[in-house]
């Protein structure tokens, strides 16, 4: 899962640097307004609600454009959108499995959007399950490496339920049964630390261990279907090492 964990950070700090900050913004603008509609306005409630305001915020989305997300979604402004979560499956370069999760108001939209990034840039579309059943839903928590030392973050939430806490360079990630993933949250909170991101996502079983080429491919394949307006999260089971991302860049 090593492989996993390094290009996931890597990502993470792309995207914080992402020239393409208008189509970062509306996504996480779009994530705010959902979980605000289905778990309720007050961020204190609601722990979706509470992750997503935190991850737009750490991206610069100016607050009063956080607080309208938040009022559309709670229904006390005019304009929100009846969005729905739609999965889709495929292959990329060199048999890579991919994960793509849209949260759209337009299936029809959202389904030609993947399928045109896919086709361009060397992937597949699959029936669904074919792909889904090579990854596991678990919560992943990322949590700088010089805030605190790994003794003190076992210590700190093995007993929230923490599964494993691994080095992945810069970041400790934190894994956890997405059940899980409130309770780690409040044990971070309750030691004073200060974590990058918590939330839901999909870990690979078997990876896929992939050489400059191909993983040069498929990043271009991901970062393709990250630009598709309604696609907010895509998961791969590439496996690539220092040595491959450093050449890459």
């Amino acid at each position: 899962m090593s492989g996993h964990s390094k290009w996931a950070t890597t990502k993470h700090k792309k995207a914080v640097l992402d020239a393409r900050r208008g189509t970062l913004f509306a996504k996480l603008i779009k994530a705010v307004e959902v979980a605000a509609r289905v778990g309720g306005p007050d961020p204190a409630g609601n722990p979706t609600l509470f992750d997503a305001i935190q991850k737009a915020r750490k991206n610069s989305v100016p607050v009063d454009t956080i607080e309208r997300a938040v009022a559309r979604g709670a229904g006390r402004e005019a304009g929100g959108s009846d969005y729905q979560v739609v999965m889709y499956e495929g292959y990329g370069p060199a048999g890579v499995a991919v994960l793509i999760e849209c949260l759209t108001d337009n299936r029809n939209r959202a389904a030609g959007e993947v399928r045109l990034a896919m086709t361009r840039n060397g992937g597949s579309m699959a029936d669904p399950g074919s792909v889904a059943y090579l990854f596991t839903r678990k919560g992943v928590v990322l949590i700088e490496r010089s805030q605190v030392a790994e003794d003190e973050l076992l210590a700190a939430v093995l007993d929230a339920g923490a599964e494993s806490v691994d080095d992945i360079g810069e970041a400790w990630e934190i894994i956890c049964a997405p059940g899980d993933l409130l309770a780690v949250r409040a044990a971070l909170q309750a030691h004073a630390l200060e974590y990058t991101s918590a939330e839901a996502s999909f870990l690979p079983s078997l990876s896929v261990p992939c050489d400059d080429q191909s993983a040069g491919r498929v990043i271009r394949l991901i970062e393709a279907l990250e630009d598709c307006d309604d696609v907010q999260n895509v998961w791969t089971n590439l496996d690539v090492t220092d040595d491959v991302l450093a050449r890459l860049g």
